[in-house]
């Protein structure tokens, strides 16, 4: 055939919901079938959910995902499908692709690249696969892989289409990270444009745990131009007409990269052949179109999906946030509402004997603003009674940290009291720049059941408040938030500019020691040739001293939404007790 029409269903699987799952995919299988489509296409591990983790090292768990494999394949009528899933074969796993049509499964594609690095761990579980098969569904010459396989530069995609293949269908499960649309479309028509050929990418959308995956599935032709693409963070189906035609002119006049050889020299090639139902009259589809979403929007719709997916898929329904009228609170507060309805959020508010009016108004309007109810529970009865239960101990000591902290504890287990009590979870209100030096209190601030904005560093915190405000749908923080200078008002005319740098510095230089993994020497060169407000020698060895210091507090923080390269938790496993220490190599300050 010189058309064919595809179908890309990007759903929200839940992990270890297998029998749920495969009722997703039941369903959104009948659907591609009334579009009359030749093939519908699921993510990496939609029978599992992804990534399923150690569940895949109890038999019981692996047993029961193929059997709903084969009762899919029984039950999926009149279009042939591409379901991930696991598979074992003699006591070895595989993350699988599975072709089901005509009531039984046609052929299985075991990947070959097993991402081991971030937040992928894949070689604990899997053995990398050995085969790549192609597949002639009703004329069509189709290689089948999964995600890792296509971030190759020369791997099984080139070893397909040297065989023929005219279209590659890739199912992943890849996470959201900022402008990662923009890497996974240049990945994705580079390989359509090196081999001369459609390339199909289909990635599965919602949350699991820290991670949010944000759909954007997209098509690419031959000539290396997008052809559409999906919404991210929505299920959706993207279905497109190919004209094969444009594969095989293309071919004849500039003939595809055929250096596939070397790399999968140990794979051998396997052939499947299937029919697929006669097709009378296809309905019309609308027009493809590529769709983009603009940078914040995208890291707030990440927040929002994870922050949602994360609460309905532990089972709660509502969920407790502590309003200080600070931005990251309120900040936090809105993405709840957004993700769950201002019905399931409540607002607790726990003025001390330091808070500012202005702050307790400002929590007070916020909640105001969000429709949100609001509980105010002032702690000085519980300040009081913590002094006089610890002065034998503190006796004479000047006051410092330990009393200031007290504060910040006795509203943590406010929170966790009412958690307990009625049954809500508690979202904690931290950012990335607190996280990453330690600004938090341990049973404090810290305590709760999921970081909302764990990996968003202060600097994105306002910048993601901004955007809130101007997005069309109120503008629920006050200025009055957002303008002030953030204070923990844990002491009297406190500022956080007290303990730490300017947070526009703080966050350039925690970029270049977290993410960017660079060391203390080129950190300090850059910040000298920085333009305007800048680090000294001293201001950075103190904060990447932080950093390293207040890692066993990190790994106690509760899981949060991962956005940027690399989060803290899944992405950065460091020692506990550990004597290494970045130095600067003896650089002159200049």
């Amino acid at each position: 055939m010189s058309k064919f029409r595809i179908a890309l269903a990007q759903v929200n699987t839940t992990v270890g919901d297998l029998r749920g799952n495969a009722d997703l995919i039941k369903s959104w299988a009948s659907r591609a079938a009334t579009l009359a489509a030749d093939l519908v296409a699921f993510p990496e591990m939609t029978v599992t959910g992804y990534p399923p983790e150690d569940l895949v090292l109890y038999p019981s768990f692996v047993a029961e995902n193929k059997r709903l494999l084969n009762m899919l394949a029984a039950d999926v009528n009149g279009i042939a499908a591409v379901v991930g899933f696991v598979d074992e074969a003699d006591g070895k796993l595989f993350n699988a692709a599975a072709l089901i049509a005509g009531g039984e499964v046609k052929g299985v594609y075991h990947k070959i690249h097993l991402p081991n690095y971030g937040v992928f761990d894949e070689r604990r579980y899997f053995m990398p696969g050995d085969r790549y098969p192609v597949i002639e569904l009703g004329g069509t010459v189709i290689g089948l892989n999964v995600c890792e396989d296509i971030w190759r530069r020369i791997g099984p995609s080139e070893a397909q289409c040297s065989a023929g293949a005219e279209l590659i269908v890739n199912i992943s499960s890849s996470p959201f990270e900022t402008e990662k649309f923009a890497t996974r479309e240049d990945l994705v028509v580079t390989a359509a444009k090196r081999n001369r050929a459609f390339v199909a990418y289909v990635n599965q959308i919602g949350g699991q745990d820290e991670l949010v995956f944000d759909g954007g599935s997209m098509i690419a032709g031959p000539d290396g131009g997008l052809i559409a693409s999906s919404p991210q963070f929505e299920e959706h189906m993207l279905t497109v007409d190919l004209d094969l035609e444009r594969v095989r002119s293309l071919r004849r006049l500039s003939p595809a990269d055929r250096r596939a050889e070397a790399p999968v020299s140990a794979c051998s090639q396997e052939r499947w052949v299937v029919d697929t139902p006669p097709r009378q009259v296809r309905p019309e589809l609308e027009a493809p179109g590529v769709v983009r979403t603009d940078r914040l929007d995208a890291i707030y719709s990440a927040l929002v999906v994870g922050t949602r997916d994360y609460v309905f898929k532990t089972g709660f329904k509502k969920v407790v946030v502590a309003l200080s009228g600070g931005v990251d609170s309120s900040l936090v507060a809105v993405i709840a509402v957004d993700a769950l309805g201002g019905d399931n959020v409540v607002g607790l508010s726990m003025p001390s004997r330091y808070s500012s009016e202005g702050s307790i108004l400002d929590a007070r309007d916020l909640a105001d603003r969000l429709g949100i109810e609001i509980w105010n529970i002032p702690i000085e009865l519980g300040h009081r009674a913590f002094e006089a239960m610890l002065a034998p101990c503190f006796g004479d000591y000047e006051p410092g940290v330990a009393e200031e902290n007290v504060q910040a504890r006795i509203r943590g287990n406010l929170a966790m009291a009412i958690s307990n009590k009625f049954g809500w979870l508690v979202l904690t209100t931290g950012n990335k720049s607190e996280m990453a030096t330690g600004y938090a209190t341990l049973y404090g601030d810290m305590a709760g059941g999921f970081a909302v904005i764990k990996d968003a560093p202060k600097t994105l915190v306002y910048e993601l408040a901004n955007f809130r405000n101007a997005a069309g749908r109120g503008s629920p923080i006050p200025r009055s938030v957002i303008e002030k200078p953030p204070s923990a008002e844990l002491r009297p005319d406190q500022l956080d500019e007290d303990t730490l740098p300017p947070y526009a510095v703080l966050d350039r230089v925690l970029e270049m020691y977290v993410e960017q993994r660079q060391t203390l020497r080129s950190i300090i060169e850059s910040e000298q040739r920085a333009v305007g407000e800048r680090a000294d020698k001293a201001t950075v060895t103190h904060v990447t001293g932080l950093v390293d210091r207040n890692e066993y507090k990190r790994r106690q923080a509760p899981p949060g939404v991962k956005i940027t390269g690399l989060a803290f938790g899944r992405d950065r496993r460091l020692p506990l007790a550990s004597r290494y220490r970045e130095t600067d190599g003896d650089l002159d300050q200049g």
